[in-house]
């Protein structure tokens, strides 16, 4: 690693396993002093804590609901406080509940997605933006469901995802006189928890996929790392899709 984002302060909501901790050690092994949110695991969150420090990085952990726009605020504040200072919000807490129309659905699952999916993303970017430094980095991760929608019952996670994607958009306007970026990276199937490449739906996903393959989490980092660097200072307002040519 290059160390390109030593002496900043990123802050990584779910962070404490999946993408989130891929992300949140990623940016760390680049030089940042990390925070991170997690929602019912803090074993999970002292796991990725101990990691980070082990390899020589700065990492903090902060418990949130990230459904509930309140805790999500006083969280970003916390961790400015902690630390002095915010160069990198990513927002990353995300949900899946799928339910398609006509069908019996949770309807309190699926409101509770769309307040942590779309709700905590716009909580924690209002809480942020007045205490990002000059020049900082928002990234948001969405999903390649929002471009295109393969099976049925994705609709209300589909939705959730694009408006942050349409935020994002329209973000980037709002605080781009600062010199700060806006970016969504929408993922394919990534091998998580949630979503891992054995299951029984794997072969089926991996067809619609150029690559033929499940994405790794670090891979979603990657992309991640770069959107927040040096190298992307003059990306903002775009949609990355990391998702092996699904939409190819």
């Amino acid at each position: 690693m290059n160390h390109s984002l030593h002496g900043q302060v990123a802050l990584v909501t779910g962070g404490s396993r999946g993408i989130g901790a891929a992300i949140a050690q990623r940016l760390a092994a680049e030089g940042a002093a990390v925070a991170f949110t997690y929602a019912s695991s803090p074993d999970r969150a002292d796991a990725v804590v101990r990691a980070i420090e082990a390899a020589g990085g700065k990492a903090f952990a902060v418990m949130a609901d990230q459904a509930d726009a309140a805790a999500v605020t006083a969280m970003v504040q916390k961790v400015h406080a902690h630390f002095g200072r915010l160069d990198i919000l990513v927002n990353s807490a995300g949900v899946f509940v799928t339910g398609a129309v006509g069908d019996a659905a949770d309807t309190a699952a699926l409101a509770r997605q769309t307040a942590i999916n779309v709700g905590g993303v716009v909580a924690a970017v209002r809480a942020a933006v007045p205490l990002l430094s000059d020049g900082g980095r928002i990234v948001s991760i969405g999903t390649v469901f929002a471009d295109r929608v393969p099976f049925p019952g994705l609709g209300d996670y589909a939705a959730s995802k694009a408006a942050v994607a349409a935020y994002s958009r329209a973000w980037a306007r709002d605080v781009g006189a600062r010199g700060i970026t806006v970016n969504t990276v929408q993922p394919g199937a990534i091998n998580t928890e949630m979503n891992p490449e054995t299951s029984d739906m794997a072969p089926v996903v991996k067809q619609i996929t150029a690559l033929r393959r499940y994405g790794q989490p670090a891979e979603i980092a990657g992309a991640v790392a770069f959107l927040v660097g040096p190298d992307a200072a003059y990306i903002t307002g775009a949609t990355l899709n990391v998702d092996g040519g699904v939409n190819s």
